[in-house]
């Protein structure tokens, strides 16, 4: 099964939970693509003590999870150069759409 993945929050629990859904899928090899809208662009920047979000970033990226950012959103930001996505536009957030069997807002 194909899952995308729509995080649209910096909020460190729901950003958290959005990326171990992912990772779990991962585990369970299915296929995930991740993408970055508003302000959770900033994902990578979250520091909870009780919700590691970078981790969690970090773990989807070595289970070759695909994982985008708006470009839009980076650089209303200034975060384009301080990411590890990809810079993407809404053209790939809707093919992620396409490509998806379910898709998931977080």
């Amino acid at each position: 099964m194909n899952i995308g993945i729509i995080l649209e929050t910096k909020e460190p629990e729901k950003a958290w939970n959005a990326f171990r859904f992912a990772n779990t899928s991962l585990k369970r090899q299915y296929s995930v693509k991740l993408f970055l809208m508003g302000e959770a662009v900033e994902c990578e920047e979250i520091r909870d003590p009780r919700f590691n979000v970078h981790e969690e970033m970090m773990k989807f990226v070595q289970l070759d999870g695909v994982l985008y950012a708006c470009g839009t959103c980076l650089k209303s930001r200034n975060l384009e150069h301080e990411t590890i996505c990809p810079i993407s536009t809404m053209n790939d957030c809707v093919d992620l759409v396409e490509w998806s069997d379910k898709v998931l807002t977080f």
